[in-house]
């Protein structure tokens, strides 16, 4: 899978077709479920100007830059006040240069987001498990094989919408879920967060 392949990849993984996105300011947090919740006063549809998608291409200070998988250049400004998440809820000292990266926030006059939520290499799959290991889940994304690697003291199971439990040991080969994790950029790999699937 080449560069372009890969972020086309990243995009569709998150949001699919359809899905929107909403800032931690209109959630309350930074859980990664809520990248998919529609946006307020945005047209079904129309880009979001308050969100930009990309891979970063660079980190000075409190500003990210990253390239839109349409070419675009973002400049992103983060803030004491901005909430990260890559993997877990993190700082600005875990995004590095590859990483893959969707914000919200408020576009200010001269274009720069100022942002009030960072998702880095955030990944939502809808997969069929092909194989289990002990540290690893294989699976397959639409015929896309990937690798899930479990974290831990992090990946965590919701089963039947139960709360989230560490135990993995209900999920079965064969079994579809959905994945909510962190890309391993430029691979087929991720870190997996939360496995849901039926118990």
């Amino acid at each position: 899978m080449d560069a372009l392949g890969r972020r086309r990849f990243l995009t569709r993984a998150v949001l699919g077709t359809t899905a929107t996105v909403a800032g931690a300011s209109v959630l309350g947090a930074l859980a990664p479920e809520a990248l998919a919740d529609p946006v307020p006063d945005v047209e079904a549809g129309a880009p979001d100007p308050n969100f930009a998608e990309g891979r970063v291409t660079g980190v000075k200070g409190s500003m990210l830059t990253a390239t839109g998988s349409d070419g675009v250049l973002h400049l992103i400004q983060l803030t004491a006040a901005t909430s990260i998440w890559k993997l877990r809820p993190t700082t600005l000292d875990a995004a590095q240069v590859g990483d893959g990266l969707y914000a919200r926030g408020v576009r200010m006059p001269d274009g720069v987001l100022a942002a009030d939520a960072v998702w880095l290499n955030i990944v939502n799959l809808t997969v069929h498990i092909s194989a289990i290991s002990k540290d690893t889940l294989h699976l397959d994304h639409h015929g896309d094989k990937i690798v899930g690697h479990v974290v831990s003291g992090t990946t965590a199971a919701v089963y039947n919408g139960t709360p989230a439990v560490s135990d993995l040991s209900l999920l079965k080969v064969g079994q579809h879920a959905q994945v909510i994790g962190a890309w391993r950029p430029d691979t087929n790999e991720v870190d997996i967060a939360t496995v849901f699937a039926a118990a």
